[in-house]
């Protein structure tokens, strides 16, 4: 399923290099979908988690130190991290660690990306690394991290920021930049409200992808200068980029698809319909996302699992899926399932009808349900005759509607409080 994948830059670069997932945020516009647990660690793609591509893209351009900055209702990233990334051999100098928010420098938490890291340069110093690269937990993308990292040295710069080419009126949400002919960043915008245009092409803006390579010295002076500026809110989309353009070597690095040379594939599922979309794209016959690309494997962790089943070939109820992932585990018993993403241990009962669906793990639709565009969140027990996605004011009277027509639904929506305490 496509072309294979350009060789790999891993090199003395890629192993002096720490990586810093920043995976804090809660992804608040993902609404109920959020309330127990933090967006990096969102299931997506039918058995993996969100914070899966970054690792995964580490690991596979030879980074193998990774430390993961968490703090917003970590508990089931953590426990994930734990059973799907302790691979690492810690006696060849490899590692993924955790690293929560527990006030190393003063009295609060994390108060932004920039103090994030910045209340853990303790830690960067005593891993010596040459490199810091900083990454945001929550994005779908494959990435070799060895290129962004030889550029960053081949261009002598003290900061190198991974970007991409996005529509101008999607710009807003993003970090906005104008480079010189040298790939120079020469100006910065946090989500402006009327973004700059790229040069030649006024339909698209240049964006940051929240990717940033830093020289390890660099960063720790910068870190310490910005913790000192009372009016800063200790960002780096806000100010430490911003601030390092007029004195500093701050260089572009684009994101390209290494065997068209047209942009690469990356989306940013902070969205109900985002993260709708980004699943319903991987149920296409030649996604973009590729996820049979054993020269890239994106990886986690596996529970043991007996295959999925089909069961009952009756023309009036035959358990049958189309255009559809379906994980293991999972019981298909006369229901029929088409363009739909299916995580593990799901159950769809007879006579029921799902389409256009992502349903999370051990989810349980019983009979003779009819299920539209919907977003079913782990564990919920889909009651006998449900009909969901076929009248958008009655669903909004019970569920989450998004605007472009996408139904969520939790147990809680559902009166099943799994989560009571």
């Amino acid at each position: 399923m496509g072309a294979r994948i350009a060789e790999r830059n891993i090199s003395k670069m890629t192993q002096n290099t720490v990586a810093l997932v920043l995976a804090g945020g809660k992804g608040s516009r993902l609404k109920e979908l959020t309330d127990w647990r933090a967006k990096p660690g969102v299931p997506f793609g039918g058995k993996f988690r969100i914070i899966d591509f970054p690792l995964s893209n580490c690991i596979n351009s030879g980074i193998r130190k990774i430390s993961v900055l968490t703090q917003y209702k970590s508990h089931s990233l953590q426990r994930h991290l734990q059973r799907g990334w302790s691979f690492l051999s810690g006696q060849f100098g490899e590692f993924l660690e955790v690293l929560p928010a527990q006030q190393r420098q003063g009295e609060g938490w994390y108060a932004g990306t920039a103090d994030a890291v910045y209340q853990n340069l303790d830690i960067i110093r005593y891993y010596q690394p040459d490199y810091v690269l900083i990454l945001a937990g929550d994005h779908i993308y494959k990435m070799d991290y060895g290129k962004m990292i030889a550029a960053h040295v081949a261009t002598g710069a003290d900061v190198t920021v991974g970007c991409l080419a996005v529509p101008l009126e999607e710009a807003k949400a993003f970090g906005v930049m104008a480079v010189d002919d040298g790939g120079r960043i020469v100006e910065f915008a946090e989500k402006p409200e009327n973004p700059k245009s790229m040069p030649g092409d006024d339909t698209q803006a240049l964006a940051s992808m929240g990717i940033y390579v830093f020289s390890t010295k660099y960063l720790r002076d910068s870190l310490v200068a910005d913790a000192a500026d009372k009016d800063s809110i200790h960002d780096f989309g806000h100010n430490i980029i911003p601030g390092a353009i007029a004195n500093d070597k701050i260089f572009s690095f684009r994101f390209m698809n290494a065997n068209t040379g047209a942009t690469g594939y990356w989306r940013d599922v902070g969205t109900i319909d985002a993260y709708w979309d980004a699943n319903m794209d991987l149920v296409h016959v030649t996604p973009e996302l590729n996820m049979y690309d054993t020269e890239w494997p994106i990886w986690t962790h596996q529970e043991q699992l007996p295959p999925a089943k089909f069961t009952f070939d009756d023309d009036a109820r035959r358990g049958m899926a189309a255009d559809a992932l379906i994980s293991g585990g999972c019981l298909i018993t006369g229901a029929t399932v088409r363009r739909s993403v299916l995580f593990s241990n799901v159950r769809v009962h007879s006579f029921s009808e799902v389409e256009d669906c992502v349903v999370l793990p051990d989810v349980e639709i019983r009979r003779n349900c009819r299920l539209k565009r919907c977003v079913i969140d782990k564990g919920s027990v889909i009651p006998e005759g449900t009909v969901i996605g076929e009248n958008r004011e009655d669903d909004a009277r019970r569920f989450r509607v998004s605007e472009c027509g996408i139904v969520l639904v939790t147990p809680e929506m559902l009166g099943q409080d799994l989560h009571q305490v």
